[in-house]
């Protein structure tokens, strides 16, 4: 039976619900970089930023390729930036309106 599609997407939000995978697709939607770049870009572990990069291997968001001895990361599908710009307009305008809420309050 297939999965219902809000369960699909429940899920999908779910896999990007960690901020080391949210900052890894951000670095990535500006350019492929390779591991090192990625670990010297983001202050987590060795060990967990792999551990991140691989649920977003399974999740189809990043793919990987070998370049000399290098591991190079990059966006499996365009749309994941998309998704990312999607997500800091509604984070900017849900600011603007608390920011306009709380000005509201405070002339009151």
């Amino acid at each position: 039976m297939p999965v219902p599609l809000y369960r699909a997407k429940a899920e999908f939000f779910r896999t990007l619900g960690h901020p080391a995978r949210i900052r890894v697709l951000e670095l990535l939607a500006e350019h492929d970089r390779p591991v090192h770049e990625l670990l010297d870009s983001i202050d987590i572990a060795a060990s967990n930023l792999s551990q991140q990069l691989g649920v977003l291997r399974l999740a189809g968001l990043v793919t990987q390729r070998r370049e000399g001895g290098e591991v190079i990361y990059s966006l499996a599908l365009p749309e994941v930036e998309h998704l990312l710009a999607a997500a800091r307009a509604i984070i900017t305008a849900r600011a603007t309106d608390v920011m306009v809420d709380d000005m509201s309050r405070d002339a009151r």
